[in-house]
């Protein structure tokens, strides 16, 4: 009588690398082919030697991949092997293409959970093939390719993120490295700096300085006068107790105690809103004919506006005095927003500018947002040429999370769109650019160079290398795995160092922020390629300024929110700031 077994089959075999193919087939219990027949609590499970069972398949191509390294230990050297492996799967028909990418990421988080990791090569094929049998139905095959790549003296070292355990897949087990997550915040000049930019216009004191960190006074005011003698910071004339960041070109800068008045024509039709120091800085040097007025205040938020030329268009930046998710700062963000806007009367066209956090897609090349790419917010199904929409959103603020008995989460959200579409469709013109048009000669490329010229080589890219791709596996449990891989005959533009642009929903929202596998599902459910720093104060303001156009450019310097490292962020801002340029040169001039 028939039975449906779980099939292993050797595929291919080079000198490094070994392919194996685990397939769901009805065979009767003669066509077992040349090898084992498995029993007991392995009965249903066949290893085939000759790898003769079966016919052709007709679906030679998998729907998805999913690519990890391991570390494996030579007991007789003590050295450490680097193995790549690559897990392809194929679902039964009736499973839909929306469910696969899901079904397939709580597969491999079984497959390599922490506690239950397989000690060896044959545990590893096993478990494979029980979870196909007991657990996951709906795959039809599953293939894994193991290459090995290289010795290592020892194992690299791995990132930690707070409260984090970011672990390598061993021979024996998985070798955790930890990290408090209330560790002690030792001051040192690159986070004394932060903290002032953080707080820019605003002054920050002394005072409020030691007690953020874990440092004595003298040690802060050492450092104050590093930054001081570097000329980075500076303190102010009525209290030389309070600190505040200097900007690139001091000579073009007005301290004011009112905002002069500007005349009619000189007035900025376009408001650019920045949540950082650096996406401010990065947005200036593009500009022409620039002046920045700071007024700094008593009571309240200081307001620092720079006005200036890009191409035909006046324009006026700021920078937030606060974001995040406090009630304090989200009032703060807002009622800067309220002030911006009232200032600026003819103002018609709002675009908030600077980093986010990416959402991957661990196994579709086409859907995979990396760090560098731009995100230009846009409605789910947007197509260039609608000029109006009530049925999306290019922006959601996510205010809670209900899970349900069946497994499924609901989300409460708080969602925008602007009414008129026209900076959608500018941006949907420069995804055409980015589809016809070489490497190098795309308009926000030439920006960017542009920028970089003015900034110096600490805006560049980073290497490629550091751009590490994490899957979380429930807990504090965190494996690296690999960027999926384009398309046979696809090339990678991010390889010669150029970002993708992509168009879609951007969101926010402390709760999604904080948890790995609901930032994912929300993001699944609602089409979002980005995460930010709690803009929905500002997002809320512009719309209750009855403003039609407005947009959200966020290029991605994280996987969280685009505030966590550092070392993508001045990069990702110019690159913001450059395709914010290209946007704002495509606006048409209002006709006074």
């Amino acid at each position: 009588m028939a039975e449906e077994r779980i099939v292993m089959t050797p595929k291919k075999k080079t000198q490094n690398s070994t392919t194996l193919s685990m397939e769901r087939k009805v065979l009767n219990p003669s066509e077992g082919g040349t090898g084992y027949v498995a029993g007991g609590e392995h009965k249903g499970i066949v290893i085939n030697k000759d790898g003769n069972v079966g016919g052709e398949d007709l679906t030679p191509f998998p729907h998805l991949s999913l690519e990890f390294r391991v570390f494996l230990v030579n007991t007789n050297t003590g050295k450490h092997a680097q193995e790549k492996r690559v897990l392809s799967f194929w679902f039964k028909e009736e499973v839909e293409i929306t469910i696969r990418p899901k079904m397939a990421q709580n597969f491999f988080k079984e497959l390599v959970s922490p506690a239950e990791f397989p000690r060896d090569y044959v545990g590893f094929i096993k478990k494979i093939m029980k979870l196909m049998q007991t657990r996951y139905p709906e795959f039809r095959k599953i293939e894994v390719e193991l290459t090995q790549e290289k010795e290592l003296d020892k194992l690299p070292e791995r990132p930690t993120e707070q409260g984090k355990l970011l672990f390598t897949v061993g021979s024996n087990r998985p070798k955790v490295s930890t990290e408090p997550s209330n560790k002690s915040s030792e001051a040192t000049e690159e986070k004394v700096l932060e903290l002032i930019e953080a707080s820019y216009p605003n002054p920050i004191s002394l005072e409020s300085m030691c007690s953020h960190f874990d440092s004595d006074e003298t040690s802060i005011r050492a450092l104050l006068s590093e930054l001081q003698l570097k000329k980075k910071i500076r303190t102010m004339e009525n209290n030389l107790n309070n600190f505040t960041r200097i900007e690139r070109d001091t000579s073009k800068i007005t301290i004011v105690k009112q905002m002069p008045k500007v005349e009619r024509a000189k007035q900025p039709s376009i408001a650019i809103i920045c949540s950082q120091f650096h996406e401010k800085t990065a947005v200036d040097c593009l500009l022409r004919n620039q002046q920045t007025f700071v007024r700094y205040a008593t009571v309240g938020e200081a307001q620092a506006y720079t006005l200036g030329d890009l191409g035909p268009h006046r324009v006026v930046v700021t920078k937030l005095p606060r974001t995040g998710s406090s009630e304090e700062a989200s009032i703060a963000s807002g009622s800067s927003t309220t002030r911006l806007l009232g200032t600026f009367q003819e103002v018609e066209y709002v675009l908030l500018v600077g980093v986010g956090g990416g959402v991957p897609n661990y196994t579709d090349y086409t859907k995979h947002v990396r760090l560098g790419d731009v995100v230009l917010s846009s409605p789910l199904h947007h197509n260039q040429g609608d000029s109006k929409t009530s049925t999306s959103y290019i922006y959601q603020q996510c205010e809670s999370a209900e899970l349900h008995e069946d497994g499924l989460v609901e989300f409460e959200c708080k969602s925008w769109c602007p009414p008129d579409l026209l900076l959608q469709n500018l941006a949907c013109q420069l995804l055409e650019e980015q589809a016809s048009q070489d490497l190098g000669t795309r308009c926000w490329e030439n920006y960017f160079r542009e920028g970089l010229s003015e900034l110096g080589e600490e805006w560049d890219r980073p290497s490629n290398e550091t751009d590490k791709l994490f899957m979380s596996l429930g807990g504090q449990d965190l494996i690296e795995v690999g960027h999926p891989a384009p398309p046979e005959g696809v090339e990678d533009p991010r390889v010669q160092g150029a970002p993708v642009l992509h168009m879609g929903p951007v969101a926010a929202g402390k709760l999604v922020a904080q948890d790995d596998q609901l930032r994912q599902d929300f993001a699944a459910k609602n089409g979002t390629l980005a995460y930010d720093s709690e803009l929905g104060s500002v997002v809320e303001s512009i719309y209750g300024n009855r403003k039609d156009n407005y947009i959200l450019i966020r290029s991605i310097a994280d996987y969280k929110d685009g505030s966590r490292r550092r070392e993508w962020q001045q990069y990702s801002a110019l690159v913001a700031a450059s395709v914010a340029k290209s946007i704002v040169e495509m606006i048409p001039v209002l006709q006074n």
